[in-house]
């Protein structure tokens, strides 16, 4: 009995362990077709995924090549179309922003760019049109090109309205010519088939919706439609040459900038009355950009051409100096004073408005300017543009 029962014993043993090995190759069998199918699954996914990728692509590639062809096949029809009167293709634009600058009106204003160090202008754009991210990486550089619209040329609604009929000029004066006529593309004047203006400005700082710049000979009001930022290494060209005549800078330098006793007096009083914020950080501040300004003889082509001690006759008989006329700059690439007077001394008195103020001066035969006062004006409704030439 014993025997048989270790016999019995050896055998149920034995048929366990065979059991569980039996398991246990079951198990490791499944759990080998388990891995092997996932990693078959895997690499099926992978697959559908790069397939739809690759078929992504390639629509969009379609749809680009398809807006390319269409925007081609409108330029060539518009062309075609407007062959036959030789007009040129229009194409949309509206600025994106305006400028916020010292200068009032477009008397004084530099014919050139950087002319004025102290000029400040703000420009303000439209947050519809650019958003904050569109100026990152600006403010690493030192200068940017800024182009804009003459908005307020006397001639922009015949220009654009009737182009034909417009009368347009083809040549006008130079002030560096004493007044002798130049073609309009050899010159910067803003009278021009297109009115565009491209000028070139010092970057002071950035936030958000608003480039700070100086040396900007740009006037309050003006449209921007683009910046650019300034490349020396191709904007500057070492070996242009300009004519004889544009060296002639000579020509608009004055002797000498005084101010009168008064002066300072009345500035500090205009500044506490302003009540608006100004780009400037103090009366002297201010004091010494209308020195820079008056450094340049702003005065029309017309006004520098009259004697000082000229009078003439209105319409309706009262005698006023020559100068204090609007005589129509004919293109003239300078700007017009007006509201200038005789004063006791027989000096004429011309103005010039910054930042809303008022700055009567007087000039001599010599070029000595003398700074008399100053005095708040009402700004006008609308603004001029930049007198570049």
């Amino acid at each position: 009995m014993a025997a048989s029962d270790r016999t019995e014993s050896k055998w149920l043993a034995f048929s366990l362990t065979l059991a569980v090995a039996t398991i246990s190759s079951a198990v490791a069998v499944s759990v080998y077709f388990c891995r092997r199918n996932s990693r078959f699954d895997g690499k099926e996914k992978v697959r559908e995924l790069e397939k739809a990728l690759k078929s992504s692509l390639e629509k969009c590639a379609s749809e680009r090549q398809g807006r390319i062809r269409a925007q081609q096949a409108l330029r060539e029809t518009l062309v075609k179309n407007n062959s036959e009167n030789l007009q040129l293709n229009s194409y949309p634009m509206a600025p994106i922003g305006v400028v916020r600058s010292c200068y009032s009106t477009r008397n004084g204003t530099p014919r050139q760019p950087l002319l004025v160090p102290l000029a400040r202008a703000q420009l303000l754009f439209y947050p519809t049109h650019v958003p904050p991210a569109s100026l990152e990486g600006l403010e690493e550089y030192s200068h940017c090109w800024i182009i804009y619209v003459f908005h307020l040329n006397t001639d922009l609604e015949k220009l654009w309205k009737d182009p034909s009929n417009s009368k347009f000029k083809a040549k006008v004066r130079v002030p560096r010519l004493k007044g002798r006529r130049m073609g309009v593309f050899a010159t910067r004047s803003p009278h021009r088939p297109c009115p565009i203006g491209l000028t070139v400005a010092k970057v002071e700082a950035i936030q958000e919706h608003m480039v700070l710049v100086s040396g900007a000979d740009l006037v309050d009001g003006t449209p921007v439609l683009d910046i650019k930022p300034y490349l020396p290494y191709s904007d500057c060209i070492q070996e242009a040459t300009v004519p004889a005549w544009v060296k002639a800078d000579n020509l608009l330098t004055v002797t000498s900038v005084d101010f009168s006793e008064d002066f300072t007096t009345a500035l500090a009083d205009c500044w506490t009355k302003l009540g608006k914020k100004s780009l400037y950080a103090s009366p002297d501040e201010f004091q010494s950009l209308i020195k820079q300004v008056l450094s340049w003889d702003i005065r029309s082509i017309s006004q520098r051409s009259r004697p000082h001690n000229s009078l003439v006759n209105t319409e309706n008989g009262t005698k006023i100096g020559a100068n204090s006329l609007d005589l129509g700059n004919d293109g003239d690439e300078g700007a017009a004073n007006s509201g200038n007077e005789e004063a006791s001394s027989g000096d004429i008195i011309y103005h010039l408005v910054l930042e809303g103020i008022d700055v009567s001066y007087s000039i001599d035969s010599d070029g000595n300017v003398l700074v008399k006062n100053a005095k708040l004006q009402p700004l006008p409704s609308s603004s001029g543009n930049s007198a570049n030439s």
